[in-house]
Protein backbone atom coordinates (compact mmCIF):
# COMPACT_ATOMS: atom_id res chain seq x y z
CA UNK A 1 0.00 0.00 0.00
CA UNK A 2 1.53 3.91 -0.48
CA UNK A 3 -0.10 6.80 1.24
CA UNK A 4 -2.65 7.87 -0.93
CA UNK A 5 -4.41 4.55 -0.16
CA UNK A 6 -3.94 4.70 3.46
CA UNK A 7 -5.17 8.16 3.51
CA UNK A 8 -8.40 6.89 1.53
CA UNK A 9 -9.17 3.83 3.83
CA UNK A 10 -8.54 6.76 6.85
CA UNK A 11 -11.27 8.77 4.95
CA UNK A 12 -13.77 5.73 4.97
CA UNK A 13 -13.17 5.30 8.22
CA UNK A 14 -13.42 8.58 9.88
CA UNK A 15 -15.05 11.18 7.20
CA UNK A 16 -17.26 8.45 5.42
CA UNK A 17 -18.16 6.38 8.34
CA UNK A 18 -18.68 3.32 6.78
CA UNK A 19 -19.17 -0.20 8.05
CA UNK A 20 -15.98 -2.34 9.61
CA UNK A 21 -17.35 -4.90 6.86
CA UNK A 22 -17.01 -2.33 3.69
CA UNK A 23 -13.86 -0.80 5.14
CA UNK A 24 -12.19 -4.79 5.44
CA UNK A 25 -13.92 -5.34 1.74
CA UNK A 26 -12.31 -1.69 -0.10
CA UNK A 27 -9.27 -2.39 1.70
CA UNK A 28 -8.61 -5.82 0.34
CA UNK A 29 -9.81 -4.85 -3.12
CA UNK A 30 -7.48 -1.91 -3.39
CA UNK A 31 -4.23 -4.21 -2.28
CA UNK A 32 -5.48 -7.33 -4.79
CA UNK A 33 -4.76 -4.46 -7.73
CA UNK A 34 -1.51 -3.58 -5.99
CA UNK A 35 -0.46 -6.82 -6.02
CA UNK A 36 -1.78 -7.63 -9.50
CA UNK A 37 0.23 -4.27 -10.81
CA UNK A 38 3.03 -5.57 -9.16
CA UNK A 39 3.25 -8.42 -10.89
CA UNK A 40 2.08 -7.77 -14.05
CA UNK A 41 4.26 -4.70 -14.14
CA UNK A 42 7.25 -5.12 -11.98
CA UNK A 43 6.34 -1.86 -9.88
CA UNK A 44 3.85 -0.27 -7.39
CA UNK A 45 1.30 1.47 -9.46
CA UNK A 46 1.23 5.33 -10.20
CA UNK A 47 -2.25 6.74 -9.51
CA UNK A 48 -1.56 9.73 -11.52
CA UNK A 49 -0.35 7.62 -14.46
CA UNK A 50 -2.44 4.51 -15.01
CA UNK A 51 -4.83 4.63 -17.89
CA UNK A 52 -8.24 2.81 -18.93
CA UNK A 53 -5.91 0.27 -20.88
CA UNK A 54 -4.61 -1.01 -17.28
CA UNK A 55 -7.75 -1.16 -15.77
CA UNK A 56 -8.90 -3.35 -18.79
CA UNK A 57 -6.16 -5.66 -18.57
CA UNK A 58 -7.13 -6.31 -14.90
CA UNK A 59 -10.49 -6.70 -16.02
CA UNK A 60 -9.35 -9.69 -18.49
CA UNK A 61 -7.50 -10.87 -15.62
CA UNK A 62 -10.19 -11.07 -12.69
CA UNK A 63 -12.16 -13.12 -16.04
CA UNK A 64 -9.68 -15.34 -16.31
CA UNK A 65 -9.65 -16.01 -12.84
CA UNK A 66 -13.53 -17.56 -12.59
CA UNK A 67 -14.42 -14.25 -10.38
CA UNK A 68 -17.89 -13.85 -9.56
CA UNK A 69 -19.75 -10.84 -11.27
CA UNK A 70 -20.44 -9.54 -8.12
CA UNK A 71 -16.90 -10.07 -6.90
CA UNK A 72 -15.92 -7.83 -10.09
CA UNK A 73 -18.42 -5.11 -9.45
CA UNK A 74 -17.23 -5.23 -6.03
CA UNK A 75 -13.30 -4.70 -6.79
CA UNK A 76 -14.12 -1.82 -9.53
CA UNK A 77 -16.59 -0.23 -7.12
CA UNK A 78 -13.61 0.05 -4.40
CA UNK A 79 -11.49 1.46 -7.23
CA UNK A 80 -13.88 3.75 -8.12
CA UNK A 81 -14.44 5.01 -4.90
CA UNK A 82 -10.70 5.46 -4.55
CA UNK A 83 -10.20 7.74 -7.40
CA UNK A 84 -13.24 9.64 -6.80
CA UNK A 85 -11.41 10.58 -3.81
CA UNK A 86 -8.30 11.34 -5.61
CA UNK A 87 -10.32 13.57 -7.37
CA UNK A 88 -11.54 15.46 -4.55
CA UNK A 89 -7.99 16.08 -3.13
CA UNK A 90 -6.61 17.15 -6.33
CA UNK A 91 -3.97 14.46 -6.84
CA UNK A 92 -5.67 13.38 -10.26
CA UNK A 93 -8.02 15.57 -12.76
CA UNK A 94 -10.55 12.35 -14.15
CA UNK A 95 -10.81 8.61 -12.90
CA UNK A 96 -9.54 6.33 -15.24
CA UNK A 97 -12.14 3.74 -14.44
CA UNK A 98 -14.91 6.12 -16.24
CA UNK A 99 -16.41 4.11 -19.08
CA UNK A 100 -15.11 0.40 -18.51
CA UNK A 101 -18.22 -1.98 -19.42
CA UNK A 102 -18.37 -4.41 -16.28
CA UNK A 103 -20.32 -8.02 -16.56
CA UNK A 104 -23.88 -7.50 -15.41
CA UNK A 105 -25.08 -8.80 -11.97
CA UNK A 106 -27.89 -11.26 -12.65
CA UNK A 107 -31.37 -9.79 -10.88
CA UNK A 108 -31.81 -12.03 -7.62
CA UNK A 109 -34.79 -11.94 -5.81
CA UNK A 110 -34.33 -11.44 -2.25
CA UNK A 111 -35.20 -14.43 0.40
CA UNK A 112 -37.67 -13.54 3.10
CA UNK A 113 -39.56 -15.63 5.47
CA UNK A 114 -43.57 -15.77 5.62
CA UNK A 115 -45.26 -14.40 8.37
CA UNK A 116 -45.82 -17.34 10.65
CA UNK A 117 -42.59 -17.99 9.81
CA UNK A 118 -41.31 -15.31 10.91
CA UNK A 119 -43.72 -15.75 14.38
CA UNK A 120 -42.35 -19.30 15.00
CA UNK A 121 -38.41 -17.69 14.77
CA UNK A 122 -39.36 -14.73 17.33
CA UNK A 123 -40.32 -17.25 19.90
CA UNK A 124 -37.15 -19.66 18.93
CA UNK A 125 -34.80 -18.30 21.20
CA UNK A 126 -37.16 -18.86 24.58
CA UNK A 127 -37.61 -22.51 23.65
CA UNK A 128 -33.77 -22.87 23.39
CA UNK A 129 -33.65 -22.63 27.04
CA UNK A 130 -33.27 -25.85 29.13
CA UNK A 131 -36.27 -27.09 31.11
CA UNK A 132 -35.55 -29.07 34.15
CA UNK A 133 -36.09 -32.28 32.80
CA UNK A 134 -34.43 -32.41 29.54
CA UNK A 135 -31.11 -30.63 29.56
CA UNK A 136 -30.19 -29.13 26.46
CA UNK A 137 -26.34 -30.07 24.98
CA UNK A 138 -23.85 -28.08 24.75
CA UNK A 139 -23.78 -24.68 26.58
CA UNK A 140 -26.76 -23.69 28.05
CA UNK A 141 -28.19 -20.56 26.78
CA UNK A 142 -28.46 -17.82 29.56
CA UNK A 143 -31.68 -15.75 30.54
CA UNK A 144 -30.41 -13.20 29.83
CA UNK A 145 -29.08 -14.11 26.58
CA UNK A 146 -32.28 -15.81 25.58
CA UNK A 147 -34.55 -12.66 26.16
CA UNK A 148 -32.30 -10.34 24.86
CA UNK A 149 -32.19 -12.51 21.66
CA UNK A 150 -35.69 -12.17 21.19
CA UNK A 151 -35.46 -8.47 21.56
CA UNK A 152 -33.09 -8.62 18.92
CA UNK A 153 -35.40 -10.64 16.51
CA UNK A 154 -38.11 -8.34 17.55
CA UNK A 155 -36.57 -5.25 16.61
CA UNK A 156 -35.03 -6.15 13.24
CA UNK A 157 -38.59 -7.38 12.14
CA UNK A 158 -39.78 -4.34 13.62
CA UNK A 159 -38.21 -1.63 12.28
CA UNK A 160 -35.99 -3.54 9.17
CA UNK A 161 -32.59 -2.47 10.79
CA UNK A 162 -29.27 -3.62 9.02
CA UNK A 163 -27.37 -5.74 11.44
CA UNK A 164 -24.81 -3.30 11.65
CA UNK A 165 -27.28 -0.13 12.66
CA UNK A 166 -28.79 -2.44 15.17
CA UNK A 167 -25.71 -3.07 17.51
CA UNK A 168 -24.94 0.51 16.96
CA UNK A 169 -28.35 1.46 18.79
CA UNK A 170 -27.84 3.19 22.23
CA UNK A 171 -30.54 3.41 25.11
CA UNK A 172 -30.99 7.05 23.99
CA UNK A 173 -31.84 5.89 20.23
CA UNK A 174 -34.88 4.63 21.52
CA UNK A 175 -37.77 6.94 21.60
CA UNK A 176 -40.61 5.29 24.49
CA UNK A 177 -43.53 7.49 24.06
CA UNK A 178 -43.23 8.13 20.65
CA UNK A 179 -42.41 4.87 19.41
CA UNK A 180 -39.66 5.75 17.05
CA UNK A 181 -36.25 4.87 16.78
CA UNK A 182 -33.24 7.08 15.93
CA UNK A 183 -31.15 4.74 13.49
CA UNK A 184 -27.31 5.65 12.44
CA UNK A 185 -27.19 4.28 8.85
CA UNK A 186 -24.87 3.84 5.85
CA UNK A 187 -22.39 6.99 5.59
CA UNK A 188 -23.36 8.26 8.84
CA UNK A 189 -26.98 9.21 7.86
CA UNK A 190 -29.75 8.88 10.57
CA UNK A 191 -33.43 8.32 9.87
CA UNK A 192 -36.16 7.93 12.66
CA UNK A 193 -38.20 4.75 12.08
CA UNK A 194 -41.49 3.19 13.68
CA UNK A 195 -40.88 0.65 16.62
CA UNK A 196 -43.80 -1.67 17.50
CA UNK A 197 -45.24 -2.59 20.30
CA UNK A 198 -44.05 -6.18 21.03
CA UNK A 199 -40.29 -4.62 20.21
CA UNK A 200 -40.74 -2.42 22.87
CA UNK A 201 -41.96 -4.62 25.47
CA UNK A 202 -39.08 -7.19 24.49
CA UNK A 203 -36.75 -4.59 25.33
CA UNK A 204 -38.44 -3.38 28.62
CA UNK A 205 -38.19 -7.02 29.40
CA UNK A 206 -34.23 -7.73 28.67
CA UNK A 207 -33.35 -4.93 30.61
CA UNK A 208 -35.06 -5.81 33.62
CA UNK A 209 -32.97 -8.99 33.57
CA UNK A 210 -29.46 -6.44 33.41
CA UNK A 211 -28.26 -5.67 36.57
CA UNK A 212 -27.28 -2.72 36.37
CA UNK A 213 -29.94 -1.76 33.44
CA UNK A 214 -27.93 0.21 30.77
CA UNK A 215 -27.17 3.96 31.03
CA UNK A 216 -28.91 6.25 28.37
CA UNK A 217 -25.30 6.01 26.87
CA UNK A 218 -25.07 2.52 26.78
CA UNK A 219 -25.76 0.13 23.75
CA UNK A 220 -29.40 -1.10 23.89
CA UNK A 221 -28.13 -5.01 23.14
CA UNK A 222 -24.79 -5.87 25.57
CA UNK A 223 -22.92 -8.56 25.43
CA UNK A 224 -22.35 -11.35 27.53
CA UNK A 225 -18.86 -9.85 29.15
CA UNK A 226 -18.29 -7.79 32.33
CA UNK A 227 -17.44 -4.44 29.78
CA UNK A 228 -21.30 -3.70 28.47
CA UNK A 229 -20.07 -3.30 25.54
CA UNK A 230 -22.32 -4.01 22.58
CA UNK A 231 -23.26 -8.13 21.34
CA UNK A 232 -21.32 -8.20 18.16
CA UNK A 233 -22.71 -9.05 14.79
CA UNK A 234 -20.74 -12.25 14.61
CA UNK A 235 -22.27 -13.24 17.57
CA UNK A 236 -25.47 -12.66 16.61
CA UNK A 237 -25.31 -14.20 13.34
CA UNK A 238 -24.23 -17.70 14.92
CA UNK A 239 -27.15 -17.69 17.27
CA UNK A 240 -29.88 -16.94 14.38
CA UNK A 241 -28.46 -20.02 12.88
CA UNK A 242 -29.52 -22.10 16.37
CA UNK A 243 -33.13 -20.39 16.04
CA UNK A 244 -33.52 -20.96 12.96
CA UNK A 245 -33.03 -24.82 13.16
CA UNK A 246 -35.20 -24.60 16.51
CA UNK A 247 -37.90 -23.13 14.33
CA UNK A 248 -37.81 -25.52 11.66
CA UNK A 249 -36.32 -23.24 9.23
CA UNK A 250 -33.19 -23.03 6.97
CA UNK A 251 -30.18 -22.04 9.04
CA UNK A 252 -28.38 -20.73 6.18
CA UNK A 253 -30.67 -17.49 6.22
CA UNK A 254 -28.62 -14.48 7.16
CA UNK A 255 -29.66 -11.85 9.66
CA UNK A 256 -30.34 -9.65 6.60
CA UNK A 257 -33.03 -12.11 5.36
CA UNK A 258 -34.82 -10.35 8.46
CA UNK A 259 -35.15 -7.01 6.70
CA UNK A 260 -36.06 -8.35 3.23
CA UNK A 261 -39.03 -9.82 5.12
CA UNK A 262 -39.38 -6.77 7.00
CA UNK A 263 -39.74 -5.01 3.35
CA UNK A 264 -42.00 -7.95 1.94
CA UNK A 265 -44.66 -7.92 4.46
CA UNK A 266 -45.18 -3.78 4.20
CA UNK A 267 -45.45 -4.31 0.55
CA UNK A 268 -47.80 -7.17 0.68
CA UNK A 269 -50.04 -5.13 3.60
CA UNK A 270 -50.27 -1.92 1.35
CA UNK A 271 -47.61 -0.34 2.05
CA UNK A 272 -46.38 2.38 -0.57
CA UNK A 273 -42.48 2.07 -2.57
CA UNK A 274 -41.43 5.26 -1.34
CA UNK A 275 -42.12 4.90 2.54
CA UNK A 276 -40.31 1.36 2.33
CA UNK A 277 -37.67 3.14 0.76
CA UNK A 278 -37.28 5.72 3.58
CA UNK A 279 -37.85 3.05 6.47
CA UNK A 280 -35.21 1.35 5.06
CA UNK A 281 -32.69 4.03 4.77
CA UNK A 282 -31.94 3.34 1.04
CA UNK A 283 -30.18 6.31 -1.11
CA UNK A 284 -32.22 4.85 -4.49
CA UNK A 285 -35.78 3.60 -5.41
CA UNK A 286 -34.16 1.23 -7.77
CA UNK A 287 -32.98 -0.57 -4.24
CA UNK A 288 -35.73 -0.99 -3.17
CA UNK A 289 -37.71 -1.67 -5.90
CA UNK A 290 -36.51 -5.63 -6.17
CA UNK A 291 -39.09 -6.06 -3.23
CA UNK A 292 -41.73 -5.75 -5.53
CA UNK A 293 -40.79 -8.10 -7.96
CA UNK A 294 -40.95 -10.88 -4.66
CA UNK A 295 -44.35 -9.69 -3.84
CA UNK A 296 -45.46 -9.59 -7.90
CA UNK A 297 -44.14 -13.45 -8.30
CA UNK A 298 -45.89 -14.47 -4.87
CA UNK A 299 -49.22 -12.77 -6.39
CA UNK A 300 -48.45 -14.23 -10.21
CA UNK A 301 -48.36 -17.93 -8.05
CA UNK A 302 -51.72 -17.24 -5.91
CA UNK A 303 -53.03 -16.41 -9.19
CA UNK A 304 -52.00 -19.78 -11.34
CA UNK A 305 -53.07 -21.95 -8.22
CA UNK A 306 -56.29 -20.04 -7.55
CA UNK A 307 -57.84 -18.71 -10.78
CA UNK A 308 -59.96 -21.28 -12.84
CA UNK A 309 -59.28 -19.36 -15.99
CA UNK A 310 -55.13 -18.77 -15.70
Amino acid sequence: MDAHVDSFLQHLATDRGVSSYTQRNYSHAVGVFVAWFNKERGGAPDWTKLQRDDFRAYLRFLGRQNLGRAATQLRFSALRTFYKFLVRRGVVEVTPIRGIALPKLARRLPKYLTVQQMVDLLAAPLKSLPTEARKAPGRPVSVVAAHRDVAVLETIYSCGLRISELVGLRVADIDRAGQVVRVRGKGRKEREVPIGEPALRAIEGYWQKLHPQPARTEPVFLSETRRRSPVSAAMLARRLKNYLAIAGLDPALTPHKLRHSYATHLLDAGADLRSVQELLGHAHLETTQVYTHVTTDRLKKAYTASHPRA
